[in-house]
């Protein structure tokens, strides 16, 4: 399952769980002074921790290491069609939410949603 380059625009080597070397797909979308920050998993082509297990951690790393502002960000997972006949790898995008000493929150975005932040 080859993830196709159009879902992001650089490859973005993260620290997993336990310090296990990571990757994801990252694009950045920058609109009407919010960042959104698209993170796409890979699957096989990831050595290490999914972007889901990762999620506030890989937040923060792609702050720091792109100097984004707090509290002007959306972040945004990616899970990539990969034309599998398994619907488990259809195309779904979920806006996280991060609040101190709680999990974060997943809500999926409707198609039109993603359209109008990819447009």
């Amino acid at each position: 399952m080859k993830v196709p380059e159009r879902y992001y625009d650089e490859i973005f080597n993260f620290a997993g769980q336990w310090d296990m070397p990571s990757c994801c797909g990252l694009k950045i979308i920058h609109k009407q002074d919010i960042n959104y920050i698209i993170v796409t998993e890979l699957y096989q082509d990831n050595p290490g921790t999914s972007v889901t297990y990762a999620a506030e951690s890989l937040y923060k790393q792609i702050c720091e290491a792109k100097n984004l502002t707090d509290g002007k960000n959306i972040y945004i997972e990616c899970n990539p069609d990969t034309n599998s006949k398994l619907s488990f790898y259809d195309e779904e995008y979920f806006e996280v939410t991060f609040e101190e000493g709680q999990e974060p929150k997943y809500r999926q975005l409707e198609k039109s949603e993603i359209q109008n932040i990819l447009e």
